[in-house]
């Protein structure tokens, strides 16, 4: 991966993680911004390693299929692939719609069937369901743990002593 490819990986997780911290921010309005920031560093870390674990997913997904994968090919990111990646992050944030959102990662998922066609010899269409496959399985792990850090961190009801 290039240094350009990790950038752009970089500022596509920082925005994807500010959309999903801002509406955060903005139902406990006393967080202090401190710990908002404290809050976007291992969110933008978390959204930057799923996005850079997507192609090698997909990869690894269809790999299994093949009975002989190709020997030294293998699907990586490119500053062409990362750019509407980046711009599907940046439109993440809820204001301007979730389902904008999906559409632009239907996008970019569709420019990684491409190149998973080309190294694998499969079908376009074979390739983008496991480009799906590995968006969706990346996509419900990260929203697992998420989900769990929330249960672990909420604050419990104290019990009344009377």
């Amino acid at each position: 991966m290039s240094h350009l490819v990790v950038v752009l990986l970089l500022f596509a997780g920082v925005s994807e993680a500010a959309g999903r911290i801002l509406p955060l921010a903005v139902r406990r309005p006393g967080m202090s911004r401190t710990f908002l920031a404290g809050l976007l560093l291992p969110a933008d870390l978390v959204e930057v390693a799923v996005f850079a674990l997507w192609p090698a997913t997909a990869w690894n997904l269809a790999e299994v299929v093949l009975s002989s994968p190709p020997p030294g090919a293998h699907l990586v990111w490119t500053a062409g692939l990362v750019a509407p990646l980046l711009l599907a992050a940046v439109l993440a944030f809820p204001l301007l719609g979730p389902l904008l959102h999906l559409l632009l990662f239907v996008g970019v998922g569709a420019g990684l069937a491409g190149p998973l066609a080309a190294a694998t010899g499969l079908g376009w269409w074979s390739a983008a369901g496991y480009v799906a496959i590995a968006g969706v399985g990346l996509g419900f792990a990260v929203e697992t743990g998420r989900r769990l850090v929330v249960r672990i961190s909420a604050p419990r009801a104290s019990e009344s002593i009377t």
